[in-house]
């Protein structure tokens, strides 16, 4: 049902956002972030670079948190398989259903976080497609870092080339790490579940859920630490940008939406161009050339209407 213009105000009241149209526009969101990470799949060198550069960046500000991570992880295969199934799992479905719950019970904010999520998602795609970098996991064996995906895929159905189902892996970008909108993903989820959960337990998760998915894609060596800064920045741009994404979709949609003409005044059917007629007259201003000029028109027989008897012939 299309929105009305509140009359005199200029104002679109917000409707109920329907499911039917909601769930065509997030599947195209995913479609385009899943192309998009396939873009810069074939660059192989030139993301081998920013891989290597990011390295060096975090030796130099002491940030290299991965390594030990991925060492951890690999050593001890009771964390190290879990936190493959969280990667491999967590981030198709955590954030659909905290989507699905924020429709449900949080109407309300429900368009806002929506527009929130898709504006940085494009972010990260545009991110993707000018930065390819490869993950510590496919760097020179030299690094120290271990594909723990590979080390542990005979017990998860990903396989060894990624975190896609065996035989899928050729249909994914490997080299798309920065931003890690896994750790986006899984903030904008933290914080939905901060603000809009009504329990201890919801702000408990809205905490350890972006802190446990920062720790699982730098254990696994698929993302450095600053993919994981990257990924937080670009939800707060995301973010900053909302509220002009919200005003422009909701100006689309106004300048789309079908104009709904407002009712007619009834005009009397004796009135045409400013001019009035009598009955029976088919132009205006007819009595004048009939009558011409200083003539009165013949009021009683205009006036009489239908009640009015008709002439003896």
């Amino acid at each position: 049902m299309p929105e009305s213009e509140i009359p005199g105000t200029g104002v679109f009241p917000r409707t109920r956002p329907r499911w039917w149209t909601e769930l065509p526009l997030i599947l195209l969101v995913y479609a385009c972030y899943s192309a998009g990470r396939l873009l810069a799949r074939g660059d192989v060198t030139g993301a081998v670079d920013h891989g290597l550069a990011i390295l060096r960046i975090e030796n130099v500000l002491h940030l290299n948190a991965e390594l030990p991570l991925n060492r951890l992880f690999t050593r001890a295969s009771w964390l190290g398989i879990p936190a493959d199934f969280c990667y491999a799992s967590l981030h198709y479905l955590v954030t659909p259903a905290i989507l699905v719950w924020l429709f449900r019970r949080h109407t309300a904010a429900y368009r806002t976080a929506r527009t929130w999520l898709m504006t940085s998602t494009f972010i990260g795609l545009i991110g993707f497609t000018l930065l390819p970098t490869c993950p510590p996991r496919l760097l020179a064996a030299g690094h120290g870092f271990v594909d723990t995906m590979a080390r542990y895929s005979t017990y998860g159905w990903w396989g060894g080339e990624a975190s896609a189902p065996r035989g899928l892996g050729g249909m994914t970008n490997q080299y798309a790490a920065m931003p890690s909108l896994h750790v986006g993903w899984a903030l904008w989820c933290g914080v939905m579940l901060w603000r809009h959960g009504r329990t201890p337990a919801a702000r408990i998760l809205g905490v350890g859920y972006p802190l446990l998915t920062a720790i699982v894609v730098m254990g696994t060596a698929n993302h450095y630490l600053l993919d994981a800064v990257a990924g937080a920045a670009v939800m707060g741009a995301g973010l900053l940008l909302t509220p002009y994404v919200t005003r422009g979709l909701a100006a689309f949609r106004a300048f789309a939406a079908p104009v709904t003409a407002a009712p007619r005044a009834r005009v009397s059917p004796n009135v045409s161009g400013g001019c009035q007629t009598s009955t029976g007259e088919r132009i205006p201003r007819q009595r004048e050339s009939r009558l011409g000029s200083g003539a009165e028109p013949d009021v009683s027989s205009s006036n009489a209407g239908d009640e009015a008897p008709a002439a003896t012939r």
